[in-house]
This record gives C-alpha cells, sequence and structure tokens, in this order.
C-alpha cells in the first residue's frame, strides 16, 4: 500500500514538473528553463527534482512520452475499418494534439536539441524518432515484412518529419492545415505503395497467407 502511495506521488511530482517547465518555457522559452525555476514553481525541493531529471533535457522527454503515450491511448474503435492511411493520420494526430497546446515550445525544445553545440542530443534523437515511426506503425495496425516494412519506416519517417515542419509554422486552429497535408500525402504514399507493390508477385506469399497489402489495406 505504501508503495502504491509513494508510486502516486511519484507521478504527480513528475506531472508537476513537466506542467511547470511548459509554463515556464512558455513565458521567457525553453533555453531559460531551469531545474531550480521548476523548484520554485512547483514549491518541490530542488533535490527531488534532481533525483528524477538529470536536466531540463529529460524534463522534455518525459513531456514527449506524454505524447507517446496519447498514441498508444487512440481507441481501435476510432481506427477499425479505415484503410491504413486514415488510420495513421488518426494516430499521428493524436499525438500532435497532445502536444499542440505548447507547440511553440515544442518546436523550441526540438532547435534546442539539433543546435550545433548539442551534438550529443543528436543520435538520441534520431533513435527517438526511428521508435515514433515504430509506434505510428504499430497502433495504426500497418502490415508489413521485410523487403515492404523498411520501405514503410523511410516512406514515414520523411513524412513525419515534413509534418513536423509544416506543423512548426502552422497557426491554424488545432493545426488544421498541417493535418490536411498530413493526411495528403498518407494517401500518396499509400496510392504509390499499391502501384509499385503490385508487381512484387515475384515475392511468393506464404501458403494460406492472404495477399498483404503494402499501406492502404483496411484493419
Amino acid at each position: 500500500m505504501a508503495g502504491g502511495r509513494t508510486d502516486e506521488a511519484a507521478g504527480e511530482h513528475e506531472a508537476a514538473v513537466v506542467a511547470a517547465a511548459l509554463a515556464l518555457a512558455a513565458e521567457e522559452g525553453w533555453e531559460q528553463v531551469r531545474l531550480s525555476a521548476i523548484a520554485e514553481r512547483t514549491g518541490l525541493p530542488l533535490v527531488l527534482i534532481a533525483d528524477r531529471f538529470r536536466d531540463v533535457d529529460a524534463v522534455a522527454n518525459a513531456w514527449f512520452g506524454e505524447a507517446r503515450r496519447a498514441v498508444f491511448a487512440v481507441p481501435f474503435e476510432s481506427i477499425a475499418g479505415h484503410g491504413a492511411d486514415v488510420r495513421l493520420a488518426i494516430v499521428m494526430e493524436a499525438w500532435l494534439d497532445h502536444l499542440q497546446p505548447f507547440r511553440t515550445v515544442a518546436v523550441d525544445i526540438l532547435e534546442t536539441k539539433l543546435h550545433p553545440s548539442h551534438a550529443h542530443h543528436w543520435v538520441p534523437l534520431v533513435f527517438d524518432l526511428s521508435r515514433l515511426v515504430h509506434d505510428f506503425l504499430d497502433v495504426a495496425r500497418v502490415p508489413g515484412r521485410p523487403p515492404l516494412r523498411p520501405a514503410q519506416e523511410i516512406a514515414l519517417t520523411g513524412i513525419t518529419l515534413a509534418t513536423l515542419r509544416d506543423w512548426a509554422a502552422d497557426e491554424t486552429v488545432d493545426a488544421a492545415t498541417t493535418k490536411a497535408r498530413l493526411r495528403r500525402r498518407l494517401a500518396r504514399a499509400g496510392a504509390l505503395a499499391e502501384r509499385l507493390c503490385r508487381g512484387m508477385s515475384a515475392e511468393r506469399p506464404r501458403p494460406g497467407a492472404s495477399a498483404e497489402r503494402p499501406w492502404r489495406g483496411a484493419s
């Protein structure tokens, strides 16, 4: 019982730290956020925050972790019956929606991570992007086996980066312009994949397996 209360308190503290960091960044910019300022804003002991977060980048990663959980929280009922391009759009939009209230802060964080003096963030950022793309494909139930899967991952990585570029400058309500472009890109990618894979009859299906639709298959 005591362990449960401890875990609950730790979760509350983490949420408070993330919320305070976002509020401070919205006021002063991400590069001005310090663990000490978060401690002053939350009233939590600085040592407690430092025990949980090695630096403010770890706080940023905790927020992006919340956005990842929002992806996995997408109800299956909301994507069932749609083609894979629409399923992907719904899943990716859930990620954007979680970040949207602090869009400018998210952009500020990413620009800080990519700063030439922060090369130690670059490799983890590449792996984070790769995992995010895998998450999108997983939650959207997009089938794919080699050699198809790597092509899907490369295509979706490009679409994700293009979407982030659009989103960074998108002032429309709920990122409507970004989402419309995302859906068009996914639809085009799906149509292209189907055309390319029609000629993949050289790829012999396993006995008893149905032909795999590369991108736009129904769930």
